[in-house]
């Protein structure tokens, strides 16, 4: 994380910690605001965005469904089949393509392959980031056209 702003920093902490929110909400469904309380109470969250945290959180768990469909086109397998962690990662790289036009689309593969580097099964930061690649010429045209 050399180089990145504070700002930035926070912002890869709060990635972090919804991922967390958003494994176990993926194995034991429980609500968005219990997840965010709960994280808030048991983490350091000093250094955390909290408010991108639960927006984040939020986000991902109230739109799922249709944060998945943009992906699994570009999947191998139904999403269901993919890893938790991985899975995790991939909504909330979807969502931030989707609902976050402030990050750059780089930004958003860049922060998902380091979640997928530091949780997810070996290598699947190269499958992480093919898939978002992939899902941002549909979300993200007219900012891959200007690179």
């Amino acid at each position: 994380m050399a180089g990145k702003s504070q700002g930035a920093r926070a912002r890869a902490k709060a990635r972090r910690l919804a991922l967390q929110g958003l494994y176990q909400w993926q194995l034991s469904g429980t609500a968005p605001g219990d997840l965010i309380a709960e994280l808030n109470a048991s983490q350091n969250i000093k250094d955390v965005d909290a408010e991108y945290f639960e927006t984040l959180v939020r986000g991902v768990t109230a739109g799922s469904d249709a944060l998945q469909a943009l992906f699994q086109p570009h999947l191998d397998r139904p999403a269901e089949q993919v890893d938790p962690i991985e899975r995790g990662i991939l909504l909330i790289g979807a969502f931030e393509l989707k609902e976050r036009i402030d990050v750059p689309y780089r930004v958003v593969l860049n922060e998902a392959m380091e979640l997928a580097k530091g949780f997810g099964a070996e290598d699947s930061h190269k499958y992480i980031n093919a898939v978002l690649d992939k899902t941002s010429v549909g979300l993200r045209q007219a900012e891959r056209a200007a690179r």
